[in-house]
């Protein structure tokens, strides 16, 4: 990969620095704010950053932001663990700041997207429309693996994220396990996500204290205890090529009151890397509607 071939963002962005809840808070911005706003929340791994080819496709004038969470990206924090509950906690002091008295638009990624589900669960009178791009939960935890989950949090080591020689291997990397990408846009997620050391070696922005493994297991009724308490317009948006889109048809307990769902063709579950103007499309086809 040419070390010159990097994707040329058509909208500029600007970086905020915002404390919250003792969180350095890095929150990418597009357009004026005086335009409707769209709350963008990435994937685990990802940064908010990457959402610039979903957002130069755009044809309306939006107000997006795009917060690196807590230990990705941009946004750093000193702490030994990273609790889920933290993340819904921070979204409202974010909408906090950016939206303080209008009910917000969310659009979620994977993990991202989980986290806009609770909260919008938790505080529909705060979301009036929601996006979710493949975060539909994690399969039930059976309660006998309890005792072992304790074991592996408590012996648990540091588990390192990996390293690169440049930032071209990277890029070489993410463009190999998303096929429909861009080799440009490749390397420009590439130089998101990672930084280059004095010693030359690029290394990810993220905490690596991420891996570690959660103590706490996953309860999926009370996930889906939140989804229907949403009141907020919503739809659910897979990748067609992702092992997400058979799981969503097929899933009799996938309760989201008043949603609708679309897929998109040849994009697995990176969509905004894959299809970032049929996203586009997609996103302000559907919150156009809700203006």
């Amino acid at each position: 990969m040419a070390t010159a071939e990097v994707y040329n963002p058509i909208k500029a962005r600007t970086v905020r620095e915002l404390s919250v809840r003792g969180v350095n808070y890095a929150v990418n911005e597009w357009g004026d704010s005086g335009a409707p706003l769209i709350v963008y929340l990435h994937g685990w791994g990802d940064t908010g950053s990457t959402l610039q080819f979903v957002v130069d496709a755009f044809k309306s004038d939006w107000y997006v932001i795009a917060p690196d969470w807590r230990g990705f990206g941009r946004s750093t924090i000193d702490c030994t663990s990273y609790w889920f509950p933290d993340y819904l906690a921070d979204l409202n002091g974010l909408l906090a700041f950016y939206s303080p008295q209008e009910p917000a638009r969310l659009v979620g990624h994977s993990m991202g997207a989980n986290v806009a589900g609770l909260f919008a669960g938790a505080m529909p009178e705060r979301i009036s429309a929601m996006v979710n791009i493949e975060g539909f939960g994690l399969a039930d935890s059976n309660p006998d693996d309890a005792p072992r989950r304790y074991r592996e949090w408590i012996e648990a080591q540091d588990l390192a994220f990996s390293e690169y020689a440049s930032y071209e291997s990277l890029g070489t990397r993410i463009k190999k396990r998303n096929r429909h990408m861009s080799a440009a846009a490749a390397s420009f997620v590439a130089r998101e996500w990672a930084r280059e050391g004095a010693d030359g070696v690029v290394r990810l922005r993220a905490d690596s204290r991420h891996k570690l493994p959660n103590p706490v297991l996953y309860r999926r009724a009370e996930a889906e205890a939140c989804w229907r308490a949403i009141t907020a317009k919503t739809l659910l948006v897979t990748g067609a090529e992702s092992r997400l889109a058979e799981q969503v048809a097929n899933a009799p307990g996938l309760e989201w009151p008043d949603a609708k769902r679309i897929d998109i063709e040849k994009a697995g579950h990176m969509l905004h890397f894959e299809a970032p103007a049929a996203l586009a499309e997609v996103i302000e086809g559907f919150l156009l509607q809700t203006l």
